[in-house]
């Protein structure tokens, strides 16, 4: 899918980057759009009430920016949605809003902090809230009677995702069954369900890290600006490099430094780790992607190193 002449692109969309893409990365990025434009258009056709997992991290950026591109000349016709675990970093929040009212959609968020509150949820010893977002996001999804909900995982992200399908069955208690997963043969997706169960929809199952890095720098994607080179105090913890805050404070032995890095994701603080980097642009991001060998996940978040079926137990459940 080529990409709109600036004339033509709506208001919402920021201008196209005039930045040097070789030829076969071009094609591959254009595949890649069409494929991800074609399954938003197939699932927007076929649901009632979809929604968007929207936490303002690049995967979910990229997401909005192609529901906008595949759905213009209209606006995005459904909300966005934020699990909001009170631990998120302000820089990501105040992204997210300034991206909502661009876009001109609707904002549903869903605080594990109401749950910790009145009883429903428990914080965890660890001090991670991650794994607490599952029950917001399901009790959200049935108060909203949303059936389909777009997400930005990534094939390439976790082994667990690995195994997912573009459009991925969820029964009425929100969890998914590795072992039952309808096939997709020549681009045809399945979204019917019965009352009570929905869908979970990834459009950017097939792109890699690298990819949507290439992505944001042909588009002129906005991102927040954690995910580039900047000054912060950090304190190393089982290799990795955390924000201290009211709820990842250092422990005995542990020193706080001041560091240059930026974020490869950006998820609960307490448990999303930086990286060293000196890279302050798109272009140096793309030449840091482009020789990691480990993906972000891998690399940076604590809450998939709890065992090697982290991320699958919690999917089992009704996680992202």
């Amino acid at each position: 899918m080529s990409t709109l002449t600036p004339d033509l692109r709506p208001a919402s969309l920021p201008p196209v980057a005039q930045l040097p893409v070789r030829g076969g990365e071009h094609a591959l990025l254009d595949a890649l759009e069409s494929e991800a434009v074609h399954i938003i258009r197939e699932t927007v056709a076929e649901l009632e009430r979809p929604v968007l997992l929207f936490s303002g991290g690049k995967d979910s950026v990229v997401m909005l920016h192609l529901a906008a591109k595949a759905l213009w000349p209209a606006r995005v016709p459904f909300p966005v949605l934020h699990v909001d675990t009170g631990h998120n970093f302000p820089e990501v929040l105040a992204f997210r809003d300034r991206a909502v009212e661009r876009y001109g959609v609707e904002l549903v968020v869903a605080r594990v902090q109401d749950y910790l509150d009145d009883g429903r949820l428990r914080e965890r010893a660890d001090g991670t809230r991650n794994p607490l977002q599952t029950l917001p996001l399901l009790e959200a999804i049935a108060a909203h009677r949303f059936d389909g909900v777009f997400g930005g995982g990534r094939r390439d992200e976790d082994k667990a995702r690995a195994k997912e399908r573009i459009v991925s069955l969820r029964d009425d208690f929100g969890q998914w069954d590795p072992r039952n997963q309808r096939p997709e043969l020549w681009r045809l997706y399945n979204t019917r369900h019965r009352p009570g169960e929905h869908v979970r929809v990834f459009p950017l199952s097939n792109w890699t890290e690298l990819d949507v890095w290439r992505y944001v720098a042909r588009e002129g994607i906005e991102l927040p600006s954690l995910y580039y080179a900047h000054e912060r105090e950090v304190f190393e913890r089982d290799g990795m490099l955390l924000t201290p805050g009211p709820w990842s404070r250092p422990r005995p032995g542990e020193v706080t430094t001041a560091r240059r890095v930026r974020y490869r994701t950006v998820g609960d603080m307490s448990c999303t780790g930086a990286v060293l980097s000196e890279a302050v642009d798109v272009q140096e991001v793309l030449a840091e992607v482009a020789a990691s060998t480990v993906t972000e996940r891998g690399a940076t978040r604590a809450d998939d190193r709890l065992s090697e079926a982290a991320m699958e137990d919690r999917k089992k459940e009704g996680y992202f």
